[in-house]
């Protein structure tokens, strides 16, 4: 199993849910952890969680973490997040494109601009997560892992936007896998079903404790990035052992 101490991860998304559990998990794990989200006080407070995860070794000094305010749907941002990382840490050797959305309901009822955001953030925010992030994954042979879902598989009624934006991500993630392979990058997709978090804008509440856990996502991101590099497990579905009935 590889050791992760001093390599450098970048998760998109990494503020709340599913991406500060990650981004937590790596800190933990001995990694330089950058984030990028679009709440400035939420990226603070992972920022400051990922300090207190962090192992602390003779000779370290300074923040483990790095934040951006960024937005997946606006290339400029991103890109901006990945140069201060590079400036600050001289690698990326892990990327978790996470950044995700939902808007769900009768394809009637949908209108044009949640279509484009859960698009435009699901899909096209992962296409502009690969385009700033291949050069440095290439250097470090990295991993890049994205977070799809059991909805890139599965359709349900209500769910047109949010199941071609994961379709369209399974999809786009297998493709990139055999398109960066030769070029040492290992790529991957985890694709979870219901996990307990702050995505549909509320707490958890104690009735969703059947759900997965961001941990149980972390947990999986960190056994892809000590995998062995001759090893590919090019997708992964997770779900609840339990799920409430209905």
């Amino acid at each position: 199993m590889r050791d992760l101490s001093g390599k450098t991860a970048f998760v998109t998304g990494g503020n709340r849910g599913i991406g500060r559990g990650v981004a937590e998990a790596l800190a933990a794990a001995g990694m330089r952890v950058s984030i990028t989200g679009r709440d400035e006080e939420a990226l603070a407070a992972t920022l400051a969680a990922l300090d207190g995860k962090a192992p602390r070794r003779d000779g370290d000094s300074g923040p483990v973490g790095l934040g951006a305010v960024a937005d997946v749907r606006q290339p400029a941002s991103l890109q901006e997040a990945v140069d201060a990382t590079m400036a600050r840490f001289g690698s990326i050797d892990v990327v978790v494109a996470n950044a995700g959305v939902g808007a769900f309901g009768s394809v009637i009822d949908l209108d044009p601009e949640a279509w484009h955001a859960v698009i435009d953030t699901n899909l096209t925010g992962v296409f502009n997560t690969v385009k700033a992030t291949v050069e440095p994954l290439m250097a470090s042979s990295g991993l890049l892992v994205t977070i799809g879902s059991l909805a890139g598989a599965n359709f349900f009624a209500g769910g047109s936007a949010y199941n071609a934006s994961k379709f369209g991500l399974l999809g786009f993630t297998q493709a990139v896998m055999l398109d960066l392979r030769d070029r040492g990058v290992r790529v991957s997709t985890i694709m979870p079903g219901s996990v307990a978090t702050h995505f549909s804008g509320r707490d958890p509440t104690p009735e969703e404790a059947w759900k997965l856990h961001p941990d149980d996502i972390a947990e999986t991101v960190l056994y892809l990035a000590r995998l062995d590099a001759r090893a590919l497990p090019s997708r992964i579905e997770i779900r609840p052992s339990r799920p409430a009935r209905r």
